[in-house]
């Protein structure tokens, strides 16, 4: 899975630039050990960046944090997208896509959840970014879902078992039960 792995090089095949390599070192870090708990002078020593080079690119932490989750959210899109397609591309694809990032040994929830339970109220604009990203996930899920007068309705259904199962997995030892509840909930929709 692409969600989280190192990107040495650029799509041209050169080393990535500054901007990047401070991205990719926040994405790992605020992912891994949270937002808050990371500081800007760890994403500096990560990054492998002069201090003056990463104000450059980011004036503020709450920029950097606008970056990181545009990041996310474009390499969790793509990894979701393709992951939904290389299960099959219908309803049945939702639950092993989600299972492949679950038990990934880096998994740490959701990027956006995480992110609006440490920021919300002090960084607004987290909310709005994470709410836009599950609008993203919900058409991408309406995409395979049979065609219906309540297929909105039911991507948004589905959408929030999905979310609700994210949050069971941080804490439970498997996430078996989690999946096994989605599968009856897309299920149930699907029937009714």
């Amino acid at each position: 899975m692409d969600i989280q792995s190192d990107r040495s090089e650029t799509s041209s095949g050169a080393p990535p630039g500054a901007r990047e390599r401070i991205l990719h070192a926040a994405h790992e870090l605020f992912y891994r050990d949270g937002v808050r708990a990371t500081g800007v002078d760890r994403v500096i020593a990560e990054s492998g960046v002069a201090k003056v080079t990463f104000y450059r690119h980011f004036p503020s932490k709450s920029d950097l944090i606008r970056a990181y989750l545009a990041y996310r959210h474009v390499r969790w899109m793509a990894w979701f997208t393709d992951a939904l397609t290389r299960h099959g591309g219908g309803p049945d694809a939702i639950v092993p896509a989600v299972e492949e990032w679950f038990r990934d040994a880096r998994y740490r929830g959701c990027a956006f959840i995480n992110s609006v339970g440490e920021l919300g109220g002090a960084l607004p604009d987290v909310i709005e970014i994470a709410r836009s990203h599950k609008q993203d996930m919900t058409a991408a899920i309406a995409v395979v879902l049979p065609r219906s007068r309540q297929g909105l309705k039911n991507a948004q259904a589905v959408a929030l078992a999905i979310d609700g199962a994210i949050v069971r997995v941080q804490f439970d030892t498997s996430p078996d039960a989690a999946l096994s509840a989605l599968d009856r909930i897309i299920q149930s929709l699907l029937k009714a």
